[in-house]
Formats: C-alpha cells, sequence, structure tokens
C-alpha cells in the first residue's frame, strides 16, 4: 500500500500557472477552478488553496508568503490585490465559492 506524496509547492504552482494564465476574466477563473478541482485533491491542499486564493501564493507560519519573489510561484488573481470596493471582493468570493 504505498502513500501519495503531499506536495503542496507542485499543487501551488498548478494553480498559479492556471489562474495567470486566465487573465483578468473571473470567469475564465472560476472555470479553470472547477476543471482542475476534478484532478486536483482540493480536499488534501485546502490550506495552500486557501492561501493562493486569498494572498496570492504559500504562506509561511506568521503569515509572510513563500515565493521568494518568484512570479511564477505568485499570482495577482487573489483578494490581496483585488481593488478594495464592495464589488470586487464579493466577485472574487463568488468565484472561491464556485
Amino acid at each position: 500500500d504505498e502513500k501519495e506524496k503531499f506536495e503542496p509547492t507542485v499543487f501551488r504552482d498548478t494553480i498559479v500557472q492556471g489562474l495567470n494564465e486566465a487573465g483578468d476574466d473571473l470567469e475564465a477563473i472560476a472555470k479553470f477552478l472547477d476543471a482542475t478541482g476534478s484532478r486536483l485533491d482540493y480536499r488534501r491542499y485546502a490550506d495552500t488553496l486557501f492561501d493562493i486564493l486569498v494572498a496570492g501564493s504559500m504562506l509561511a507560519p506568521g503569515g509572510t508568503r513563500i515565493d521568494d519573489n518568484d512570479k511564477t510561484k505568485m499570482t495577482n488573481h487573489c483578494v490581496f490585490f483585488a481593488d478594495e470596493d464592495h464589488d470586487a471582493i464579493r466577485n472574487y468570493a463568488q468565484v472561491n465559492k464556485g
């Protein structure tokens, strides 16, 4: 009985790449997340997914990002980079609810 490896950085890289390729289209982002959910184990990587959708990358204990300023490991398509108005935040919340 072989155990599956826990690889949050591989998960992060896959999600970030897809979000960045979707561009600024929140509908494309939602479609990407729906399609990817059938291939990746969102439950297993829930903390990593939450970090990405809220902060744009994985977070270390204490809240610092683990991306070493490598743009391939971070996305601007997250709540922290959204416009600071009610509608923008609500749109991101709706995408994340899927």
